[in-house]
């Protein structure tokens, strides 16, 4: 039989038509539906020539609080990281041959399914639409001589798309500790519910419960700030502990203790002077001595009580100091000589640059250790920096913010001295507490629900409509924020798409938090603008965080950067889809909507603009009522997925025994 020739599939321009005028069925303007893919499309991907966007109404209301530019204080990320230079690094002994490694593709959306609808009830007035910062996401100061070379991670982690949680049960993660139980040291300067300001409370929290159920031998130390509730907690007082320092100075602390949720050993740090206070962080030099006497403590009373670990896990800058004590005043003839150091870097934008004088109440000279291959970082001490010299492995929240660090904008001063470590460097995914975040036990919501019985949901919906005082009606889509407003977080995208997409689009939206100024203003003006379609709650609660979790249907996280995130993940838990920027661990944990197959569990874009939140926002709202069994279904594989702390812990099963193996 003769072989039929293929045909050759050729691309056919189509003319961009004039948006039709409004129709019927509720939605997105005919324009927004039009531009959805091309805004969430990869910079590799995107169209020769884009579509015209949408024009803005000139008249802004008198109301409206003014949009300042964004603009970082002196303590954020950002400012430190525009302020200060970053150091020239200490050339390495030996360097090892370096591949370059391609880009990674982008994946785009199949075309949007246009859907024409009538404009949505307009307020009297209306803001000016803000746009994003020209400069983009936070860069780092100062150039270096030499850049960061591009390297071959393709054993670290996928090129692209989620990380995958599942492995064959005779993967090796599986049976690197299987019959070795080790003792494991937690040092934190939170752990949930005890104390907390962000994600690092409950990575602390949930990962040690989880070692703890595989076997292990777990203590975590953090301080005993003024505001933990003894009582509540069952503190009680366990021992003395004297801590020695340079120049001769002792300081003795009280050691007390209780159980984190009936499982797992809390030692707290009682030092009145530094931590008996109504907040976790000063924000000040006095920082350095407050959480240096936590590092010191915490090595002490281990040695105090004959609690050797076989692991030291320390979290951020504010422990970092353990890894360079374990090799310096540690080093021998101490029962903490043969231990290992595993650091996490929760946000590499949160450094500990302190003044050089901190050097000396460490016992540390500083013509020995205040060098750039070290503290050193312009005149200053940098305890990140010492922490990923000194520890024995170091790990970050997410595969995808592993590799995003390793370079000059994501590394913010630090991209060098990662890739020299390069072979001592992994990516794990944070996971979540299903005990504490599941729909079918969460005892918050007035109604419980499973992905086999999704009827709950729709009553959590209409009790949180009726409790914030929106329009009780199941056909409106809510899309719900809830964060720190923080730079990070991308709020001055918000600030910019929201406003039109309240004019042009049939939804409602939630937001709780509370942070920068600017952004509380700009959410109490949208609830005063919008009554019954929009609702702030500037602040935190928690049951108000779990009922918005299950009755939104869309949840919004536009960051800049996002090391790992866990909103995204609780999102997905409790079938709202999550809508988000593709960085970080959100890329790592977020399916991207496929509209031909209806796959996915949300929606992704790359640009840091206003304009690619607006219409990603619009894409969501054209497939929520055109294509509402593509909604269900990645609800149902959201819902599906396994984010729980076990997979994660076995991988840090791993990384602990090859710290081990450092000092065998």
């Amino acid at each position: 039989m003769a072989k039929i020739p293929e045909r050759k599939k050729t691309a056919k321009k189509m003319p961009v038509p004039a948006s039709p005028a409004p129709k019927t069925s509720p939605g997105i303007t005919a324009a927004a539906g039009r531009l959805a893919q091309a805004a969430t499309s990869s910079p590799a991907r995107k169209p020769a020539a884009p579509a015209k966007p949408l024009p803005i109404t000139p008249d802004a209301p008198k109301s409206a609080p003014p949009l300042a530019k964004r603009d970082a204080s002196p303590n954020t990320p950002a400012a430190k990281a525009s302020s200060v230079p970053a150091p020239a690094p200490a050339k390495p002994p030996t360097a090892a041959p370096i591949v370059k490694a391609a880009a990674p593709a982008k994946p785009a959306p199949a075309a949007s399914t246009i859907s024409t609808a009538p404009l949505a009830p307009q307020p009297a007035k209306e803001p000016p639409v803000h746009v994003g910062p020209a400069s983009g996401p936070v860069k780092p100061a100062g150039k270096r001589k030499g850049r960061a070379p591009k390297i071959d991670l393709a054993s670290q982690a996928p090129k692209s798309g989620p990380v995958k949680r599942a492995a064959a049960p005779d993967h090796p993660i599986f049976a690197s500790m299987t019959d070795r139980p080790r003792r494991i040291c937690f040092i934190a300067s939170e752990c949930t519910p005890l104390a907390q300001t962000g994600g690092l409370g409950d990575v602390v929290a949930g990962l040690s419960k989880a070692l703890k159920k595989r076997g292990h031998e777990v203590r975590i130390v953090m301080p005993l700030y003024s505001t933990i509730d003894r009582a509540k907690y069952g503190i009680k007082f366990l021992r003395s502990c004297c801590t020695h320092f340079g120049r001769g100075e002792e300081i003795w602390v009280g050691i007390y203790e209780c159980l984190l949720d009936q499982e797992v050993p809390i030692w707290f740090v009682d030092y009145e002077r530094y931590f008996g206070r109504p907040w976790i962080y000063d924000g000040g030099d006095e920082d350095a001595f407050r959480f240096g006497v936590l590092s010191k403590a915490a090595m002490q009373v281990c040695k105090d009580t004959g609690f050797n670990p076989h692991v030291m896990h320390l979290h951020d800058w504010m422990s970092a100091p353990v890894a360079v004590f374990l090799k310096t005043w540690d080093r021998v003839l101490s029962p903490l000589s043969r231990t290992g150091s595993v650091l996490t870097i929760h946000n590499i934008g949160y450094q500990g640059k302190f003044h050089r004088s901190v050097l000396d109440f460490y016992g540390l000279s500083p013509a020995e250790y205040l060098t750039p291959d070290k503290f050193e970082d312009y005149g200053a001490v940098n305890l990140l920096k010492a922490g990923i010299q000194y520890a024995d492995y170091i790990t970050t929240v997410s595969p995808t913010y592993a590799r995003e660090i390793r370079d000059a904008v994501g590394g913010m001063g630090l991209g060098l001295y990662l890739n020299d470590r390069l072979d001592r460097v992994t990516g794990i995914l944070n996971g979540v507490d299903t005990e504490l975040w599941n729909p079918a036990t969460d005892k918050f919501l007035p109604a419980r629900y499973s992905v086999e019985d999704m009827s709950g949901k729709a009553a959590c919906k209409r009790a949180l409509q009726e409790r914030l005082g929106l329009e009780v009606n199941p056909k409106i889509p809510i899309f719900a924020m809830v964060s720190r407003f923080a730079p990070q977080k991308g709020f001055d995208l918000i600030r910019g798409a929201l406003p039109q997409a309240m004019r042009d689009m049939v939804i409602q939206v939630v937001a709780l938090g509370s942070g920068d100024p600017v952004t509380e203003d700009f959410f109490r003006w949208l609830q005063s603008a919008y009554p019954g379609r929009a609702h702030a709650s500037i602040g935190f609660s928690p049951e108000l965080a779990h009922m918005i979790e299950a009755g939104a249907d869309f949840f919004l996280m536009p960051s800049y950067y996002e090391p790992c995130g866990l909103n995204q993940m609780y999102s997905s838990l409790y079938g709202t889809l999550p809508i988000v920027r593709a960085t970080g661990g959100l890329d790592d944990t977020v399916e991207n909507y496929n509209e031909s197959t209806g796959d996915g569990t949300g929606f992704k874009f790359w640009d840091a603009t206003d304009r690619a939140l607006f219409y990603t926002i619009g894409w969501a709202v054209a497939t929520w009522f055109d294509r509402p069994h593509h909604y269900a279904a990645m609800q149902r594989k959201g819902m599906g997925k396994d984010f729980s702390w076990t997979f994660s812990a076995r991988q840090y099963e791993d990384v602990y025994e090859r710290a081990i193996a450092v000092h065998a």
